[in-house]
Parts: C-alpha cells; structure tokens; sequence
C-alpha cells in the first residue's frame, strides 16, 4: 500500500478495509445482488481513500465494485481487466456522468455541486490509476 498521511496503525487500516467491503456487500444486496465470493487477488485498496472489489456472484456473474471516498459503484467485469483498468473505466464514467447532469441542471445549485463532486472524484481516481510508483506497490 502507498504510504497515506497521516500514517494508519494496521488495526486502522484493517477496520477500514472491512468496513469498506461490508458498504460493498450491502450496496450490492440493495442492488438485488447477492455474492458469492470476493477474488482478493484482483481487489485493491488505496487506505483510507479508495477500494475496488472483484466479486463473483450467486448467478455466476462478475463484477467490480469501488468504494471509499468516491461514489458507490458497479461495473461488469467486462469493462475492465483489472482493478487499475476498472479505476480508470470509473474514472471516465463519471466524467460523463458529470457532464450530462452540468448541462440539464444549469439552473440547480445542488446538482451542479453534485456533478463537481463527480469530476473532482474523477480526476483523483484518473490519477491513482495513471500513478505507476503505486500500482507497483501493490504488485
């Protein structure tokens, strides 16, 4: 893991990890996802900033979900070959997404804070994802 300030004790850091992967859990489960089993191997976390999950699920189907300090979401696991691809395949998404709610809400305070929160959560997950020194690390 990339060194993070301040630094996290390993309790810390495991506690965010499980909390995460609970929030994924239950956000599948209120998509009418059920899970079967998470691949650890392909899952990454950036403590305390990001998560990305590679589950399988019930119906034999497999998805990446990300989490932590950006928005809550889902993606086949066709959109991505790996977490660092799935990074930058959420990255892209709500870019667009962004760009779509800016030009229909010109005149809606909330859903243009809304769409800055998508870009600026854009951007950083892009960043993470573009950060060879990082993605060495979890190697």
């Amino acid at each position: 893991m990339a060194e993070q300030p301040p630094k996290m004790t390993e309790e810390q850091i495991s506690e965010w990890v499980r909390a995460q992967f609970q929030a994924a859990n239950k956000y599948l489960a209120e998509q009418g996802i059920i899970t079967d089993r998470i691949l650890s191997k392909d899952s990454r976390y950036l403590v305390p900033h990001v998560a990305v999950w590679k589950f399988t699920t019930q119906d034999k189907k497999t998805l990446w979900v990300i989490n932590g300090d950006v928005p809550t979401d889902i993606i086949g696991d066709k959109a991505a070959k790996d977490a660092r691809d799935a990074m930058r395949y959420f990255a892209l998404r709500w870019q667009m997404q962004a760009e779509g709610v800016l030009q229909q809400a010109t005149n809606e305070p909330e859903q243009q804070k809304y769409a800055q929160y998508l870009i600026n959560r854009a951007e950083n997950l892009y960043q993470l994802s573009e950060s060879k020194e990082m993605w060495q690390q979890q190697v």
